[in-house]
């Protein structure tokens, strides 16, 4: 039993962490594009608004796919009234009532709603409405899909991992 929860806790992080990785390399790109367009506008007196656009849709895409990575890390935002002196006990139940009453509603809430706004600009092939913009809308949008995924994965992975009597 132990080796096949460990595996499905396993499967179920590779693709969160794989995307929380990738994420760190978005914000390196955003940087070298946020250069870019300084240069353009202020030293060439060029305005680039695809480039500009790219730097919102990369830090929007860093946000989002770096969340699960660092909810599996414990590098997120806690309020903790009474989680820091907990014993190990009690903070593997406030962390298993956690997960399921807020994050697994909240992701599949996410989810679920989303899933109109992201079909209708994928069946229009959504465009940027400035001119010069990206013409790739719905791809941005199918982030927000992808993040309440990755979040349920991890989610359930940490639920799991609550199983184990190590």
């Amino acid at each position: 039993m132990k080796n096949i929860n460990q595996t499905f806790q396993y499967v179920l992080t590779i693709f969160p962490r794989f995307l929380g990785i990738l994420s760190s390399w978005a914000v390196f790109l955003m940087i070298v594009l946020t250069t870019l367009v300084v240069i353009f506008r202020y030293f060439l007196g060029i305005g680039v608004v695809g480039l500009q656009e790219m730097v919102i849709y990369l830090h929007g895409i860093a946000f989002l796919f770096c969340s699960a990575y660092a909810y599996e890390n414990d590098e997120h935002v806690r309020v903790d009234i009474f989680y820091r002196r907990s014993s190990m006990k009690n903070k593997k139940l406030i962390n298993l009532i956690g997960n399921l009453i807020f994050l697994q509603p909240m992701a599949w809430t996410i989810f679920i709603l989303s899933l109109d706004y992201v079909s209708f600009s994928w069946s229009i092939y959504e465009i940027s409405p400035e001119p010069g913009g990206l013409p790739f809308v719905y791809l941005y949008k199918s982030s927000i899909l992808i993040f309440s995924f990755i979040l349920i994965m991890q989610s359930l992975s940490l639920i799991f991992s609550y199983f184990d009597n190590d």
